[in-house]
């Protein structure tokens, strides 16, 4: 399997409504979250890559706009993380129609790293397993890879559905790859504030490149 047959979705469509301004926005190692993680995300083995965006999408999308990127805007983003998936996964079959897996990102979790996305390319290339999941904090969930096989499962999820519903479904199909940094979002102002002293003091070494 060629790595570049793995896509990848960075899911930034929500209006962070905990957060009461656009959490997109918020600032990680001089840059805002979603160039971040849409940087990391470059220096991935996964390609294309896309870009969904909603809320806000026409402040957001200058972060993003001239990199290597397919941003795409979910005009149902109201509906939930089901309609973004979609949208970012039909994007990227226009590109790529023999599309072999996906991965799932967000720009919440400022610990992924590119290193975190290649580990689960990894597991899928060695092992085939048609689902890759983080696993962090007592829970499986994303970054995370589907395999096409899964697709139109993933096509079909509803409303605020997301990847978490599928790995649930088709646990017996799961393999888990250790991600204890995963656990660190940022939904609220608190959960921003403690994420800086984390940054500042970290209470074990986040891997950040």
């Amino acid at each position: 399997m060629n790595s570049s047959t793995v896509g990848l979705i960075v899911l930034a469509a929500g209006a962070s409504t905990r957060m009461g301004t656009p959490k997109q926005l918020l600032t990680y190692r001089g840059c805002s979250l979603i160039r971040h993680i849409t940087e990391v995300a470059i220096s991935s083995v996964c390609q294309p890559i896309v870009v969904v965006l909603g809320a806000n999408s026409e402040r957001i999308q200058p972060e993003v706009s001239q990199l290597p990127v397919h941003i795409v805007e979910n005009q149902q983003w109201e509906v939930g993380m089901s309609s973004s998936i979609r949208v970012g996964l039909q994007a990227l079959l226009a590109m790529n129609p023999s599309l072999e897996a996906v991965a799932i990102a967000l720009c919440d979790q400022p610990f992924v790293s590119s290193q975190t996305l290649d580990r689960i390319i990894e597991a899928y290339r060695v092992t085939g397993q048609p689902i890759i999941a983080s696993e962090y904090a007592g829970t499986l969930g994303v970054p995370a890879l589907f395999s096409h096989t899964l697709f139109s499962d993933l096509i079909a999820l509803k409303s605020t559905e997301g990847a978490k519903k599928l790995i649930k479904k088709h646990i017996q199909q799961v393999l888990t790859v250790p991600f204890p940094e995963g656990e660190v979002d940022i939904d609220t102002p608190n959960d921003y504030e403690q994420f800086q002293t984390l940054v500042e003091y970290p209470p074990f070494r986040f891997s950040t490149s």
